[in-house]
Protein backbone atom coordinates (compact mmCIF):
# COMPACT_ATOMS: atom_id res chain seq x y z
CA UNK A 1 0.00 0.00 0.00
CA UNK A 2 1.09 3.61 -0.50
CA UNK A 3 2.16 5.74 2.43
CA UNK A 4 -0.90 6.92 4.38
CA UNK A 5 0.79 9.73 6.29
CA UNK A 6 1.50 12.92 4.40
CA UNK A 7 3.19 16.04 5.72
CA UNK A 8 0.21 16.75 7.96
CA UNK A 9 -1.29 13.44 9.06
CA UNK A 10 -3.64 11.14 7.14
CA UNK A 11 -6.12 12.89 4.84
CA UNK A 12 -8.72 11.90 2.28
CA UNK A 13 -12.38 12.03 1.39
CA UNK A 14 -14.23 11.13 4.59
CA UNK A 15 -16.09 7.82 4.48
CA UNK A 16 -14.39 6.93 1.19
CA UNK A 17 -10.60 7.23 1.60
CA UNK A 18 -10.70 7.95 5.33
CA UNK A 19 -13.24 5.59 6.91
CA UNK A 20 -14.36 5.01 10.48
CA UNK A 21 -12.57 1.66 10.41
CA UNK A 22 -9.32 3.32 9.35
CA UNK A 23 -9.60 6.05 11.99
CA UNK A 24 -10.24 3.43 14.68
CA UNK A 25 -7.40 1.22 13.51
CA UNK A 26 -4.91 4.06 13.26
CA UNK A 27 -5.79 5.17 16.79
CA UNK A 28 -5.26 1.70 18.22
CA UNK A 29 -2.00 1.41 16.28
CA UNK A 30 -0.83 4.78 17.61
CA UNK A 31 -1.54 3.70 21.18
CA UNK A 32 0.40 0.45 20.74
CA UNK A 33 3.37 2.10 19.00
CA UNK A 34 3.68 4.87 21.59
CA UNK A 35 3.45 2.30 24.37
CA UNK A 36 6.23 0.24 22.76
CA UNK A 37 8.32 3.39 22.38
CA UNK A 38 8.11 3.98 26.12
CA UNK A 39 6.01 7.13 25.78
CA UNK A 40 3.58 6.01 28.47
CA UNK A 41 6.34 5.02 30.90
CA UNK A 42 4.25 2.46 32.74
CA UNK A 43 1.40 4.83 33.67
CA UNK A 44 -2.16 4.90 32.42
CA UNK A 45 -2.05 7.08 29.30
CA UNK A 46 -4.32 10.01 28.46
CA UNK A 47 -5.20 11.51 25.07
CA UNK A 48 -6.76 14.84 24.10
CA UNK A 49 -9.09 14.57 21.09
CA UNK A 50 -10.45 17.57 19.17
CA UNK A 51 -11.93 18.27 15.75
CA UNK A 52 -13.01 20.98 13.35
CA UNK A 53 -16.75 21.40 12.60
CA UNK A 54 -16.97 19.13 9.52
CA UNK A 55 -19.98 16.82 9.67
CA UNK A 56 -17.71 13.83 9.09
CA UNK A 57 -15.73 14.79 12.18
CA UNK A 58 -18.60 13.56 14.33
CA UNK A 59 -18.34 9.92 13.28
CA UNK A 60 -14.55 10.04 12.94
CA UNK A 61 -14.24 11.42 16.46
CA UNK A 62 -16.37 8.53 17.73
CA UNK A 63 -14.11 6.05 15.92
CA UNK A 64 -10.90 7.60 17.25
CA UNK A 65 -12.22 7.73 20.80
CA UNK A 66 -13.39 4.11 20.59
CA UNK A 67 -10.01 3.01 19.26
CA UNK A 68 -8.03 4.79 21.96
CA UNK A 69 -10.27 3.64 24.80
CA UNK A 70 -10.21 0.06 23.53
CA UNK A 71 -6.40 0.23 23.70
CA UNK A 72 -6.47 1.34 27.34
CA UNK A 73 -6.09 5.10 26.80
CA UNK A 74 -8.20 7.56 28.80
CA UNK A 75 -9.71 10.19 26.52
CA UNK A 76 -10.50 13.87 27.08
CA UNK A 77 -12.88 15.08 24.36
CA UNK A 78 -12.41 18.84 23.87
CA UNK A 79 -14.87 19.14 20.97
CA UNK A 80 -14.55 21.72 18.19
CA UNK A 81 -11.28 23.61 18.68
CA UNK A 82 -8.38 24.70 16.44
CA UNK A 83 -5.42 22.41 15.86
CA UNK A 84 -3.12 24.70 17.90
CA UNK A 85 -5.62 24.58 20.78
CA UNK A 86 -5.47 20.78 20.83
CA UNK A 87 -1.67 21.00 20.74
CA UNK A 88 -1.66 23.52 23.60
CA UNK A 89 -4.03 21.44 25.73
CA UNK A 90 -2.04 18.26 25.08
CA UNK A 91 0.97 20.03 26.58
CA UNK A 92 -0.85 21.94 29.31
CA UNK A 93 -2.73 18.90 30.62
CA UNK A 94 0.32 16.65 30.49
CA UNK A 95 -1.42 14.28 28.08
CA UNK A 96 0.55 11.53 26.39
CA UNK A 97 -1.10 11.97 23.01
CA UNK A 98 -3.20 14.48 21.07
CA UNK A 99 -5.46 13.75 18.13
CA UNK A 100 -6.93 16.38 15.80
CA UNK A 101 -9.57 15.56 13.21
CA UNK A 102 -9.34 18.09 10.40
CA UNK A 103 -8.42 18.56 6.76
CA UNK A 104 -7.35 22.16 7.41
CA UNK A 105 -7.99 24.31 4.31
CA UNK A 106 -9.35 21.42 2.20
CA UNK A 107 -12.95 21.35 1.00
CA UNK A 108 -15.68 20.00 3.28
CA UNK A 109 -15.86 16.39 1.97
CA UNK A 110 -12.25 15.79 3.07
CA UNK A 111 -11.11 15.09 6.60
CA UNK A 112 -7.93 14.00 8.32
CA UNK A 113 -6.37 12.47 11.41
CA UNK A 114 -3.33 14.13 12.93
CA UNK A 115 -1.47 12.68 15.93
CA UNK A 116 0.47 14.84 18.36
CA UNK A 117 3.12 13.59 20.77
CA UNK A 118 3.45 14.52 24.43
CA UNK A 119 4.09 18.25 24.67
CA UNK A 120 1.84 18.97 21.68
CA UNK A 121 4.46 18.34 18.97
CA UNK A 122 3.92 16.54 15.68
CA UNK A 123 5.09 12.94 15.56
CA UNK A 124 8.36 12.38 13.75
CA UNK A 125 8.48 10.40 10.51
CA UNK A 126 9.80 7.26 12.17
CA UNK A 127 6.86 7.01 14.57
CA UNK A 128 4.34 7.71 11.80
CA UNK A 129 5.89 4.97 9.66
CA UNK A 130 5.72 2.56 12.59
CA UNK A 131 2.05 3.42 13.26
CA UNK A 132 1.26 2.82 9.60
CA UNK A 133 3.08 -0.52 9.59
CA UNK A 134 1.30 -1.72 12.74
CA UNK A 135 -2.04 -0.56 11.38
CA UNK A 136 -1.49 -2.48 8.15
CA UNK A 137 -0.33 -5.60 10.01
CA UNK A 138 -3.53 -5.75 12.04
CA UNK A 139 -5.78 -4.65 9.17
CA UNK A 140 -4.73 -7.80 7.32
CA UNK A 141 -5.53 -10.18 10.14
CA UNK A 142 -3.21 -10.06 13.15
CA UNK A 143 -5.30 -9.72 16.36
CA UNK A 144 -4.85 -6.78 18.74
CA UNK A 145 -3.76 -7.26 22.33
CA UNK A 146 -6.85 -5.77 24.02
CA UNK A 147 -7.26 -4.86 27.71
CA UNK A 148 -10.44 -5.87 29.53
CA UNK A 149 -12.24 -4.88 32.71
CA UNK A 150 -10.66 -1.91 34.45
CA UNK A 151 -7.93 -1.87 31.81
CA UNK A 152 -10.09 -0.20 29.15
CA UNK A 153 -9.84 3.54 28.75
CA UNK A 154 -12.36 5.96 30.20
CA UNK A 155 -13.91 8.78 28.18
CA UNK A 156 -15.05 12.17 29.40
CA UNK A 157 -15.84 15.55 27.90
CA UNK A 158 -13.42 18.32 28.83
CA UNK A 159 -15.43 21.54 28.53
CA UNK A 160 -12.74 23.76 30.05
CA UNK A 161 -10.49 23.49 26.98
CA UNK A 162 -11.74 26.55 25.11
CA UNK A 163 -11.43 28.82 28.16
CA UNK A 164 -7.92 27.57 28.93
CA UNK A 165 -6.83 28.21 25.36
CA UNK A 166 -8.32 31.71 25.11
CA UNK A 167 -6.79 32.69 28.46
CA UNK A 168 -3.41 31.46 27.23
CA UNK A 169 -3.65 33.52 24.03
CA UNK A 170 -4.63 36.75 25.75
CA UNK A 171 -2.05 36.20 28.46
CA UNK A 172 0.93 36.17 26.09
CA UNK A 173 0.14 39.50 24.40
CA UNK A 174 2.69 42.26 25.08
CA UNK A 175 -0.03 44.96 25.00
CA UNK A 176 -3.78 45.42 24.55
CA UNK A 177 -5.67 46.06 21.31
CA UNK A 178 -7.94 48.89 22.48
CA UNK A 179 -9.01 51.22 19.69
CA UNK A 180 -8.59 48.72 16.85
CA UNK A 181 -11.55 47.67 14.70
CA UNK A 182 -10.73 44.28 13.19
CA UNK A 183 -12.65 41.99 10.83
CA UNK A 184 -12.14 38.26 11.48
CA UNK A 185 -12.93 35.65 8.82
CA UNK A 186 -13.18 32.33 10.62
CA UNK A 187 -13.73 30.16 7.50
CA UNK A 188 -16.79 28.61 9.22
CA UNK A 189 -14.14 26.57 10.97
CA UNK A 190 -12.70 25.49 14.27
CA UNK A 191 -11.89 28.98 15.59
CA UNK A 192 -15.35 30.46 15.04
CA UNK A 193 -15.87 30.87 18.81
CA UNK A 194 -12.42 31.12 20.38
CA UNK A 195 -10.81 33.59 17.97
CA UNK A 196 -13.44 36.37 18.29
CA UNK A 197 -13.49 35.82 22.06
CA UNK A 198 -9.70 36.23 22.31
CA UNK A 199 -9.62 39.41 20.20
CA UNK A 200 -12.54 40.89 22.14
CA UNK A 201 -10.96 40.16 25.53
CA UNK A 202 -7.76 41.78 24.31
CA UNK A 203 -9.69 45.01 23.70
CA UNK A 204 -10.40 45.01 19.96
CA UNK A 205 -13.72 45.91 18.36
CA UNK A 206 -14.48 42.72 16.44
CA UNK A 207 -16.60 42.16 13.32
CA UNK A 208 -16.90 38.51 12.30
CA UNK A 209 -17.65 36.85 8.99
CA UNK A 210 -17.51 33.14 8.23
CA UNK A 211 -18.30 32.39 11.86
CA UNK A 212 -21.44 30.26 11.50
CA UNK A 213 -20.24 26.68 10.95
CA UNK A 214 -22.94 24.20 9.94
CA UNK A 215 -20.62 21.26 9.44
CA UNK A 216 -21.10 21.62 5.67
CA UNK A 217 -19.76 25.11 4.90
CA UNK A 218 -16.17 25.02 6.18
CA UNK A 219 -13.76 26.97 3.90
CA UNK A 220 -16.62 27.57 1.44
CA UNK A 221 -15.75 30.77 -0.40
CA UNK A 222 -14.18 32.25 2.72
CA UNK A 223 -11.16 32.04 5.00
CA UNK A 224 -7.48 32.20 4.13
CA UNK A 225 -7.94 30.54 0.72
CA UNK A 226 -10.69 32.96 -0.41
CA UNK A 227 -9.94 36.51 0.73
CA UNK A 228 -12.54 38.33 -1.36
CA UNK A 229 -15.20 38.51 1.37
CA UNK A 230 -12.68 39.71 3.93
CA UNK A 231 -11.39 42.47 1.65
CA UNK A 232 -14.94 43.68 1.04
CA UNK A 233 -15.82 43.58 4.76
CA UNK A 234 -12.71 45.55 5.78
CA UNK A 235 -13.59 48.30 3.30
CA UNK A 236 -17.30 48.25 4.20
CA UNK A 237 -16.69 48.64 7.92
CA UNK A 238 -13.69 50.97 7.71
CA UNK A 239 -11.68 48.49 9.75
CA UNK A 240 -8.01 48.88 10.60
CA UNK A 241 -7.40 45.51 8.96
CA UNK A 242 -8.75 41.97 8.64
CA UNK A 243 -7.53 38.53 9.65
CA UNK A 244 -8.37 35.27 7.86
CA UNK A 245 -7.97 31.75 9.22
CA UNK A 246 -8.41 28.38 7.55
CA UNK A 247 -10.61 25.50 8.70
CA UNK A 248 -8.45 24.38 11.62
CA UNK A 249 -7.04 27.88 12.29
CA UNK A 250 -3.37 27.05 12.10
CA UNK A 251 -3.00 29.71 9.38
CA UNK A 252 -3.28 33.49 9.40
CA UNK A 253 -3.37 35.84 6.43
CA UNK A 254 -4.29 39.51 6.65
CA UNK A 255 -5.83 42.33 4.63
CA UNK A 256 -4.83 45.95 5.29
CA UNK A 257 -7.25 48.89 5.49
CA UNK A 258 -7.10 49.42 1.71
CA UNK A 259 -8.04 45.79 0.96
CA UNK A 260 -4.50 44.77 0.03
CA UNK A 261 -3.41 41.24 1.02
CA UNK A 262 -0.65 40.79 3.60
CA UNK A 263 0.80 37.29 3.23
CA UNK A 264 2.70 35.05 5.60
CA UNK A 265 6.10 36.39 4.58
CA UNK A 266 5.05 39.97 5.31
CA UNK A 267 3.46 38.96 8.61
CA UNK A 268 6.70 37.27 9.67
CA UNK A 269 8.68 40.36 8.66
CA UNK A 270 6.46 42.55 10.87
CA UNK A 271 6.63 40.12 13.79
CA UNK A 272 10.41 39.69 13.44
CA UNK A 273 11.01 43.40 13.97
CA UNK A 274 8.58 43.50 16.88
CA UNK A 275 10.26 40.49 18.51
CA UNK A 276 13.70 41.99 17.99
CA UNK A 277 12.62 45.10 19.90
CA UNK A 278 11.55 42.85 22.81
CA UNK A 279 14.80 40.83 22.59
CA UNK A 280 12.67 37.79 21.75
CA UNK A 281 14.06 37.01 18.27
CA UNK A 282 16.79 34.58 19.23
CA UNK A 283 19.97 34.71 17.12
CA UNK A 284 18.34 37.43 14.98
CA UNK A 285 17.02 34.63 12.78
CA UNK A 286 13.73 33.69 11.09
CA UNK A 287 13.07 30.26 9.55
CA UNK A 288 11.00 29.90 6.36
CA UNK A 289 10.71 27.53 3.40
CA UNK A 290 12.30 27.81 -0.02
CA UNK A 291 8.94 29.08 -1.34
CA UNK A 292 9.17 32.34 0.60
CA UNK A 293 9.46 35.41 -1.59
CA UNK A 294 12.98 36.70 -2.23
CA UNK A 295 11.73 40.09 -1.05
CA UNK A 296 11.40 38.59 2.44
CA UNK A 297 15.06 37.63 2.54
CA UNK A 298 16.13 41.01 1.20
CA UNK A 299 14.00 42.82 3.78
CA UNK A 300 15.52 40.83 6.66
CA UNK A 301 19.03 41.45 5.34
CA UNK A 302 18.36 45.20 5.23
CA UNK A 303 17.35 44.99 8.90
CA UNK A 304 20.46 43.03 9.85
CA UNK A 305 18.51 39.80 10.35
CA UNK A 306 19.11 36.32 8.96
CA UNK A 307 16.80 33.95 7.07
CA UNK A 308 17.26 30.16 7.27
CA UNK A 309 15.30 28.24 4.63
CA UNK A 310 13.99 24.67 4.70
CA UNK A 311 12.08 22.28 2.46
CA UNK A 312 8.39 23.04 1.91
CA UNK A 313 6.21 22.10 4.88
CA UNK A 314 5.72 23.63 8.30
CA UNK A 315 7.03 20.46 9.96
CA UNK A 316 10.48 21.13 8.43
CA UNK A 317 10.35 24.72 9.62
CA UNK A 318 9.54 23.50 13.12
CA UNK A 319 12.32 20.90 13.09
CA UNK A 320 14.87 23.59 12.20
CA UNK A 321 13.53 25.92 14.89
CA UNK A 322 13.65 23.26 17.59
CA UNK A 323 17.12 22.05 16.63
CA UNK A 324 18.70 25.51 16.81
CA UNK A 325 16.44 27.26 19.32
CA UNK A 326 14.97 29.82 16.90
CA UNK A 327 11.82 31.64 18.01
CA UNK A 328 10.01 32.57 14.77
CA UNK A 329 9.33 30.68 11.57
CA UNK A 330 6.65 29.88 9.06
CA UNK A 331 5.40 29.77 5.50
CA UNK A 332 4.16 32.24 2.92
CA UNK A 333 0.74 30.52 3.15
CA UNK A 334 0.25 31.84 6.68
CA UNK A 335 1.52 29.03 8.90
CA UNK A 336 3.47 31.06 11.46
CA UNK A 337 5.14 29.40 14.46
CA UNK A 338 6.02 31.44 17.54
CA UNK A 339 7.84 28.74 19.45
CA UNK A 340 7.86 30.48 22.84
CA UNK A 341 4.05 30.29 22.93
CA UNK A 342 3.01 27.47 20.56
CA UNK A 343 4.24 24.12 19.26
CA UNK A 344 2.61 24.51 15.85
CA UNK A 345 1.28 27.19 13.54
CA UNK A 346 -1.40 29.16 15.40
CA UNK A 347 -3.49 31.51 13.28
CA UNK A 348 -5.25 33.18 16.21
CA UNK A 349 -2.01 33.79 18.11
CA UNK A 350 -0.36 35.15 14.96
CA UNK A 351 -3.28 37.50 14.33
CA UNK A 352 -3.27 38.72 17.92
CA UNK A 353 0.46 39.46 17.88
CA UNK A 354 0.14 41.23 14.53
CA UNK A 355 -2.68 43.36 15.98
CA UNK A 356 -0.60 44.05 19.10
CA UNK A 357 2.20 45.39 16.89
CA UNK A 358 -0.25 47.71 15.09
CA UNK A 359 -1.68 48.95 18.40
CA UNK A 360 1.71 49.41 20.07
CA UNK A 361 3.37 51.16 17.12
CA UNK A 362 0.50 53.46 16.20
CA UNK A 363 1.23 52.62 12.55
CA UNK A 364 -1.13 51.03 10.05
CA UNK A 365 -0.66 47.43 8.97
CA UNK A 366 -0.05 48.72 5.45
CA UNK A 367 2.84 50.86 6.68
CA UNK A 368 4.30 48.07 8.79
CA UNK A 369 4.09 45.51 5.97
CA UNK A 370 5.90 47.91 3.62
CA UNK A 371 9.15 46.85 5.29
CA UNK A 372 9.04 44.05 2.71
CA UNK A 373 8.52 44.45 -1.02
CA UNK A 374 7.15 41.31 -2.64
CA UNK A 375 9.05 40.60 -5.84
CA UNK A 376 6.95 39.40 -8.79
CA UNK A 377 6.69 35.63 -8.64
CA UNK A 378 5.65 33.34 -11.49
CA UNK A 379 4.79 29.67 -10.91
CA UNK A 380 4.32 27.19 -13.77
CA UNK A 381 3.36 23.54 -13.24
CA UNK A 382 4.85 21.26 -15.90
CA UNK A 383 2.84 18.00 -16.00
CA UNK A 384 3.59 14.52 -17.33
CA UNK A 385 7.33 14.58 -16.78
CA UNK A 386 9.78 12.41 -14.85
CA UNK A 387 10.02 14.44 -11.66
CA UNK A 388 12.65 12.08 -10.20
CA UNK A 389 15.33 13.43 -12.58
CA UNK A 390 15.06 17.12 -11.67
CA UNK A 391 18.31 17.06 -9.71
CA UNK A 392 20.31 14.89 -12.13
CA UNK A 393 19.57 16.31 -15.60
CA UNK A 394 22.60 18.09 -17.08
CA UNK A 395 20.34 19.93 -19.54
CA UNK A 396 18.27 21.36 -16.68
CA UNK A 397 21.36 22.26 -14.64
CA UNK A 398 22.62 24.35 -17.57
CA UNK A 399 19.23 25.99 -18.13
CA UNK A 400 18.94 26.95 -14.45
CA UNK A 401 22.48 28.34 -14.35
CA UNK A 402 21.76 30.50 -17.44
CA UNK A 403 18.54 31.79 -15.83
CA UNK A 404 20.28 32.63 -12.56
CA UNK A 405 22.99 34.58 -14.38
CA UNK A 406 20.32 36.57 -16.20
CA UNK A 407 18.37 37.38 -13.03
CA UNK A 408 21.37 38.29 -10.90
CA UNK A 409 21.01 39.18 -7.22
CA UNK A 410 17.43 40.43 -7.52
CA UNK A 411 15.97 37.22 -8.89
CA UNK A 412 15.62 33.56 -8.01
CA UNK A 413 14.85 30.22 -9.65
CA UNK A 414 13.37 27.14 -8.00
CA UNK A 415 12.53 23.80 -9.65
CA UNK A 416 10.60 21.56 -7.30
CA UNK A 417 9.15 18.11 -8.06
CA UNK A 418 5.61 17.65 -6.75
CA UNK A 419 5.32 15.28 -3.82
CA UNK A 420 2.05 13.76 -5.07
CA UNK A 421 1.74 14.30 -8.85
CA UNK A 422 3.90 13.59 -11.94
CA UNK A 423 4.79 17.24 -12.42
CA UNK A 424 7.55 19.74 -11.74
CA UNK A 425 6.89 23.23 -10.37
CA UNK A 426 8.91 26.02 -11.94
CA UNK A 427 9.07 29.18 -9.82
CA UNK A 428 10.86 32.35 -10.89
CA UNK A 429 11.15 35.65 -9.05
CA UNK A 430 12.48 38.85 -10.57
CA UNK A 431 12.32 42.58 -10.03
CA UNK A 432 10.26 42.83 -13.24
CA UNK A 433 7.16 40.68 -13.88
CA UNK A 434 7.78 40.45 -17.64
CA UNK A 435 11.30 39.14 -17.04
CA UNK A 436 9.94 36.62 -14.50
CA UNK A 437 7.38 35.36 -17.01
CA UNK A 438 9.94 35.12 -19.80
CA UNK A 439 12.47 33.19 -17.73
CA UNK A 440 9.79 30.90 -16.26
CA UNK A 441 8.47 30.10 -19.72
CA UNK A 442 11.92 29.16 -21.00
CA UNK A 443 12.59 26.98 -17.96
CA UNK A 444 9.22 25.23 -18.31
CA UNK A 445 10.16 24.41 -21.93
CA UNK A 446 13.52 23.12 -20.72
CA UNK A 447 11.80 20.87 -18.17
CA UNK A 448 9.54 19.41 -20.89
CA UNK A 449 12.53 18.83 -23.16
CA UNK A 450 14.75 17.26 -20.50
CA UNK A 451 12.21 15.24 -18.52
CA UNK A 452 9.31 14.65 -20.90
Amino acid sequence: MGRLFGTDGVRGVANADLTAEMALGLSVAAAHVLAEAGTFEGHRPTAVVGRDPRASGEFLEAAVVAGLASAGVDVLKVGVLPTPAVAYLTADLGADLGVMLSASHNAMPDNGVKFLARGGHKLDDELEERIEAVYEEHRTGAPWDRPTGSGVGRVRTYDEGAEKYVSHLVGVLPNRLDGLKIVLDEAHGAAAQVSPEAFTRAGAEVITIGADPTGLNINEGCGSTHLGLLKAAVLEHGAAFGIAHDGDADRCLAVDHTGEEVDGDQIMAVLALAMRERSALRSGTVVATVMSNLGFKLALEREGLKLVQTAVGDRYVLEEMKEHGYALGGEQSGHVIILDHATTGDGTLTGLLLAARVAESGRSLRELAAVMERLPQVLINVPDVDRSRVGTSAELTTAVADAERELGATGRVLLRPSGTEPLVRVMVEAADIDQARSVAGRLADAVKSALG
